[in-house]
């Protein structure tokens, strides 16, 4: 379930990938993701905690990770 202002997307291809998951809970300052065994995990409950920074998006491969702005319908990724 996203949050009530961000979501955040990761994609298939890469959400199994274990070194890409502890990249992204590193440098994460609001811990929205956890590396699990299994590859990122996002923790819901933190997702409105996101202040934008782009962080994740600098950490992870062109496109693997999304960040939705839902209260202006647009979205922050790496092309």
């Amino acid at each position: 379930m996203p949050g009530l202002f961000i979501d955040v997307r990761v994609d298939d291809s890469v959400r199994g990938d274990a070194e890409l998951a502890k990249k992204l809970e590193e440098v994460c300052p609001v811990d929205i993701y956890r590396a699990t065994e299994s590859g990122v995990e996002i923790v819901e409950q933190q997702l409105d905690e996101c202040v934008l920074c782009e962080l994740c998006l600098e950490a992870a491969p062109p496109g693997a990770v999304e960040v939705l702005k839902l209260y202006d319908g647009t979205a922050l990724v790496r092309e």
